[in-house]
């Protein structure tokens, strides 16, 4: 039995064709209509343990507002407002949005965390053309984790009281 041997323009012939098959069996995808209100704003809810952002995005010059106090000031840890700017650098949108959000519910950490799902959610409703970039980064996914509720019989949810032998 003899065998072919092949060339590198044998096989450079054999994947041209697969991938100009390929090419024209994809056909163009099209994006949703982008979700704006009358006022040129997007809206969206961000959920996060038990915190609740409400999140209006609108162009403008990166000014973030929430519960009407100034970003820096509600968030004062730098960890907290590194994690809400999160989607809007990945979307490389910094300085060209105002975003004005009331949270509500949990505490700082989880409220921070509800604000960057629902600024992300929010930039999808304004921009549909962001949702990949935003689904690879893990922003659009809604943290599901709760905290354990309280046994009878327990210290905590899980924690016994402090065994005593005598």
């Amino acid at each position: 039995m003899a065998e072919e041997t092949k060339t590198l323009e044998d096989l450079g012939e054999v994947l041209g064709t697969v991938t100009e098959e390929i090419v024209e069996e994809t056909a163009p995808v099209e994006l949703p209509d982008p979700k704006i209100d009358d006022q040129g704003r997007a809206y969206a809810t961000g959920r996060r343990k038990d915190a609740v952002a409400r999140v209006w995005i609108k162009p403008g010059n990166g000014k973030i507002t929430v519960n009407k106090r100034e970003f820096e000031n509600y968030f004062a840890r730098p960890a907290l407002r590194m994690i809400i700017a999160q989607p809007i650098e990945a979307a490389d949108r910094k300085d060209q949005y105002d975003i004005v959000c009331t949270v509500s519910g949990g505490g700082l950490s989880g409220q921070a965390g509800a604000l960057r799902h629902g600024i992300s959610r929010a930039l999808t409703n304004f921009e549909p053309a962001l949702r990949p970039v935003l689904k690879k980064g893990g922003f659009l996914t809604r943290d599901a984790r709760e905290v354990e509720r309280k046994k009878y019989g327990r210290a905590k949810a899980r924690r016994s009281f402090q065994f005593s032998k005598r």
